[in-house]
């Protein structure tokens, strides 16, 4: 399912929305292009497990780990990945055996080698059922729509993935059904 996102507010209410579903040991998947929404997304992520550290972009670190929330949210960043032994040198495995949840910005670029998966897939967007006029006049709440897309991978969220689509259908307009 893809919905639109159409303020930060929003983009808050989702991440709490998606906090509200995770299990210690989950995956999330960050995809999209730069600018997206994927640290804004973790960021709110973050406060919506109860973490109180500020969190940033772990772009030239590759991974940040909070740990004073309700569980453990361990942050990654693909971008600058220069060869696959760095992902295993990360050490995401552990990671994720410990417990916590594990959010992976650019984890598309690796494929599946992060095994099962929220996968949330981030795009600029607009709102289809508004007119041209409409948009013209307000570019900065245009440049602040997101359309996520919503899927998962493997079996680890194969009995939640029904009902957080439907929690986010009730909260969010629905762009695409799949």
């Amino acid at each position: 399912m893809k919905y639109l996102l159409g303020s930060l507010t929003d983009t808050r209410r989702f991440a709490e929305i998606v906090a509200a579903h995770v299990r210690p040991r989950d995956m999330i998947v960050l995809a999209g292009e730069m600018g997206t929404g994927k640290t804004t997304f973790t960021q709110s992520f973050g406060r919506a497990l109860g973490i109180t550290d500020l969190i940033t972009s772990p772009t030239f670190n590759l991974l940040h780990n909070y740990g004073s929330g309700r569980m453990s949210l361990h942050h990654a960043d693909l971008y600058r990945l220069e060869r696959t032994g760095e992902l295993e040198d990360l050490g995401l495995d552990e990671l994720q055996d410990s417990g916590g949840v594990i959010a992976v910005e650019w984890g598309d670029i690796v494929g599946d080698e992060l095994g099962d998966a929220l996968v949330l897939r981030f795009e600029h967007a607009e709102d289809p059922t508004s007119s041209a006029a409409s948009n013209a006049a307000s570019a900065t709440a245009q440049t602040e729509m997101r359309g996520v897309t919503v899927s998962s991978r493997g079996a680890q969220w194969e009995s939640r993935i029904r009902k957080l689509v439907e929690e986010l259908a009730a909260n969010f307009k629905v762009l695409a059904r799949g």
